[in-house]
């Protein structure tokens, strides 16, 4: 099994990202794929920040930091094909018309965007690159890993949504999905998430937590008032993770605390 874990990850990255060559990924490896979350998030981060992580130990864009955070924003959405974004859309679409399940999940299936989807997706962008911008104001050095840091962060959430509401999943690929929201999954998720955060960004890991498990307290109430769990709403946690760790680290940075 250890074997196959790279070729997995690869599978992982490929569904998720550009970064990987696409691949059909056998049903037996797709229940496996949710462990390898938090780890694209870093190498989706990576790739997403390198150009702001760059500027900023230049010192270049200082005194405008929306330009290369709004460009962390971009490059994100790009690189993962807006995939987690239309999920978030998509959720608030058929939460803000209607919570009966069955026309819920009629407007989950729906292609087209509705008004209560295109404006989550503009505020979830225009929020991410605005406390983006704000804690690249501060930053140096060892800090701007935090930037990649709010990826792993968003994909951590949508494996422990998963492992939270995995009785709910509904049939298809996000259930075959979701069945791999293990126990073993959600502590590895917890440990990228939290350990090395905990470690240099203290303050912004607990707010983002706590920001976070809100935002996840109220997927996982949506889920189970409309009978099911689907690829939407992992999405939609991904999104929200992922503003929440920005956001955190944003506080944070009115109040810095000293290295330990």
């Amino acid at each position: 099994m250890a074997a196959h874990a790279p070729a997995r990850f690869l599978a992982a990255l490929a569904f998720l990202s550009r970064l990987a060559p696409a691949r059909v990924v056998p049903e037996a490896d797709m229940r496996r794929l949710m462990f390898h979350l938090p780890l694209c998030g870093l190498v989706i981060g990576l790739a997403a920040c390198a150009p702001a992580m760059l500027s900023a130990s230049f010192g270049l864009f200082a005194a405008s930091p929306l330009i290369p955070a709004w460009l962390c924003v971009l490059l994100a959405a790009w690189l993962t094909r807006g995939l987690h974004l239309d999920g978030l859309a998509d959720i608030m679409d058929a939460a803000g018309q209607h919570l009966d399940p069955e026309r819920f999940w009629t407007i989950i299936k729906d292609s087209r965007s509705g008004a209560f989807g295109v404006m989550a997706v503009a505020l979830a962008t225009l929020g991410q690159a605005a406390l983006l911008a704000e804690a690249l104001r501060t930053a140096k050095g060892l800090d701007l890993l935090a930037l990649p840091w709010c990826l792993v962060f968003g994909r951590s959430c949508a494996v422990l949504l998963g492992r939270a509401g995995r009785g709910l999943a509904r049939p298809g690929l996000g259930g075959l999905f979701l069945s791999g929201a293990t126990n073993g999954a959600a502590a590895w998720a917890l440990v990228l998430a939290l350990g090395p955060a905990l470690a240099f960004w203290p303050l912004a890991t607990v707010l983002a937590a706590g920001m976070a498990l809100a935002a996840l307290c109220a997927l996982l109430r949506l889920a189970r008032a409309v009978g099911g769990l689907n690829g939407d709403f992992l999405g939609a946690a991904i999104v929200l993770g992922e503003t929440a760790a920005a956001a955190g680290l944003a506080l944070a940075a009115q109040f810095p605390l000293p290295h330990p």
